[in-house]
């Protein structure tokens, strides 16, 4: 096993097959794997990292990244706005 491998969920147990296809992606894969299995601050690491790229972007091609960002987070929104109002 490598440092990166996954540790499965419980002993005999093995890891669902989205999980390990997720995982098992280059870039997203390796983020996941710290979100998931790494230190409790990693989270913070990356909104910080998004909010970087975000500013970058805006900064790059100005209203127009601003707008797909935000078209971006209509899903999510929409989203927790139901969870919500379910309770």
């Amino acid at each position: 096993m490598s440092d990166f491998t996954a540790p499965p969920l419980q002993s005999g147990a093995r890891t669902p097959l989205a999980l390990r296809l997720l995982l098992s992606l280059p870039i997203i894969g390796r983020i996941a794997s710290d979100l998931l299995y790494g230190d409790k601050d990693n989270i913070y690491y990356f909104l910080v990292i998004l909010l970087t790229i975000e500013v970058v972007l805006i900064m790059t091609w100005g209203l127009p990244a601003l707008a797909m960002s935000a078209l971006a987070m209509v899903p999510i929104c929409v989203t927790l706005l139901v969870i919500l109002t379910r309770g």
